[in-house]
């Protein structure tokens, strides 16, 4: 169970670390990708997925009792991890930049997948 609230607790802190900063650079990513024709997207996804790194702070606190959502945590970061890679592979990924952190996350996903066959025993 250990395994599980370090894992939980250190995708959140991470989480935070990575989205945050995106809140203050959209006049940045703006000038990197072109125009942002729909900010209220831009900053509903962040804000959104900065929300979601509470729920892996609740799960760390606790993985035996949350459980469940350790596999909603697994399908959060498929999410992002699996399209991108799929879209580089077709040569669509709008941005290969972003390749790091959509392996970070599958990588992520693998140990929240762990966690959750670990807490099973428990």
């Amino acid at each position: 169970m250990v395994f599980a609230k370090r894992v939980f607790t250190w995708a959140a802190i991470y989480g935070v670390i990575v989205l945050a900063p995106n809140l203050f650079l959209e006049s940045y990513v703006a000038r990197s990708i072109g125009p942002i024709s729909y900010p209220e997207y831009y900053y509903g996804f962040i804000l959104t997925a900065i929300v979601f790194q509470g729920v892996f702070f609740v799960v760390g606190r606790d993985p035996l009792r949350f459980r469940p959502l350790m596999l909603v945590g697994i399908f959060e970061k498929l999410s992002f991890g699996v399209p991108c890679w799929v879209l580089y592979a077709q040569h669509r990924l709008g941005n290969v930049a972003v390749l790091p952190f959509a392996t970070i996350d599958l990588a992520l996903g693998a140990l929240f997948a762990i966690s959750w066959f670990r807490t099973a025993k428990a």
